[in-house]
């Protein structure tokens, strides 16, 4: 072979090498990249929790108030509530990690109201995010008390939640707008009126809270003074945000609607054991057909399942259910037939 061809060769491959290098280079350059792993897709599209604590490779773990409300702040109540809001939101139980939403939740009554800045506020507006109808006052101290965590969590999933402020003040609005800037509220604040009121069943404590999903449902009623790592919780959990928690239904017997206590089988702290089907039914009925004498304006098994605390409904319940059981008790047995004597023509 001659030289010049052993050259043209060597040419040749020089540049099939060349070729295959400059290929292989752009195909690189085309190849898609990595997909992330999904932990750190959720990370980029969700924000990261800022009220609940880490647990191992799970991402967190709620902070559920216990069963009773916390302090309750009433309309005809005076001076601070009984002992730290604070303390006792922060006592609950941290480990628990499961939230309990109603099964039968009725639709979020749709309103449309001035806020205190003589925008518009209508509620249908939220549909397809979390809602957080709040009801509350400045004379509440639970109320301000829990506000820097409502701001927090605006702030912080604006993208999946929105709160709605319902104040119950009878402040003008320009004093209510001083206290919002005062605040930093950046939530919109609604003055209560009486279509409110009534299609939310009445709030007889403050604060109150009504959690609606994202389907317009409310699934939960929080009265007093929560830890805001349950809020966090259920925002995130209703959202369908990596982590969610674990959800237990219940069925509204007056828990979130006081109208529904009518539903309610059982009362907390009355005592049916000692009746019959037919005798507890009685006692229910009277209970819901009663007003309570305690102030509340609701009636005695309302105010049972509203404040599980107040001694007087629950005295009242009592008295009932021994009456009907007292009056079973006194009622004579029906004549059993009599055998004719013996010898007797009848």
């Amino acid at each position: 072979m001659s030289n010049r061809t052993i050259s043209i060769l060597a040419f040749l491959c020089t540049m099939a090498a060349l070729v295959v290098a400059t290929f292989a280079g752009v195909h690189a350059s085309r190849r898609p990249s990595v997909p992330a792993s999904a932990n750190s897709r959720a990370a980029a599209k969700f924000p990261t929790p800022i009220f609940l604590k880490s647990k191992g490779s799970a991402e967190t773990s709620a902070t559920p108030a216990t069963a009773e409300s916390k302090p309750v702040h009433t309309a005809d109540a005076t001076g601070p509530t009984n002992g730290s809001a604070t303390a006792q939101a922060q006592a609950q139980d941290d480990s628990l990690a499961v939230l309990r939403f109603a099964s039968n939740p009725e639709p979020m009554p749709l309103f449309m109201a001035q806020d205190i800045y003589g925008q518009v506020v209508s509620s249908a507006a939220y549909k397809g995010k979390v809602i957080f109808v709040n009801f509350w006052a400045t004379w509440c101290p639970p109320c301000r008390e829990e506000i820097p965590d409502l701001i927090k969590l605006q702030d912080t999933y604006k993208d999946q939640m929105q709160i709605i402020s319902i104040s119950e003040d009878d402040a003008p609005p320009e004093a209510m707008r001083e206290f919002a800037k005062q605040a930093h509220i950046n939530y919109p604040i609604v003055l209560l009126n009486a279509e409110i009121n009534r299609d939310f069943g009445g709030v007889p404590a403050l604060p109150t809270s009504f959690v609606v999903n994202r389907d317009g449902g409310i699934v939960q009623k929080h009265v007093g003074l929560y830890s805001p790592g349950l809020f966090e919780a259920e925002i995130r959990t209703l959202s369908g945000m990596p982590g969610s928690l674990k959800v237990e239904t219940f069925k509204d017997e007056g828990q979130i609607f006081l109208k529904n206590a009518a539903n309610a089988t059982d009362l907390p702290g009355v005592d049916f054991s000692g009746l019959t089907d037919e005798q507890k039914s009685a006692a229910l009925h009277k209970m819901n057909a009663d007003s309570c004498t305690c102030g509340c304006k609701l009636t005695l098994a309302q105010c049972r399942i509203n404040d599980t605390a107040c001694g007087v409904s629950l005295s009242i319940c009592g008295k009932i259910v021994e009456a009907i059981a007292k009056k079973k008790a006194d009622t004579p047995d029906s004549p059993k037939p009599t055998s004719p004597a013996p010898g007797s023509t009848d």
